[in-house]
């Protein structure tokens, strides 16, 4: 996984991994998390992956768009 780059520096997010249909999420809590086309959706998977490689702005965009909309808790 890649570190988050949490440029806000007030990030729930500290690491991330972009596979070619989903995206895994760690967050700072250590709960690590699966998004995918299913869930949350093609366009939300599409933003979080953006986000995510441009470090700012994911848990906001989690926040207000995805919240439970996970495909799969990892742990």
């Amino acid at each position: 996984m890649k570190r988050y780059g949490n440029r806000s520096g007030d990030s729930g997010i500290s690491a991330y991994e972009i596979l070619d249909d989903a995206i895994l999420i760690r967050f700072r809590d250590g709960g690590l998390y699966r998004y995918d086309a299913l869930n949350p959706g093609p366009w939300a998977l599409s933003e979080m992956k953006r986000l995510a490689q441009t470090g700012r702005g994911l848990t906001t965009f989690i926040n207000r768009h995805v919240r439970e909309d996970y495909a799969e808790k990892l742990n």
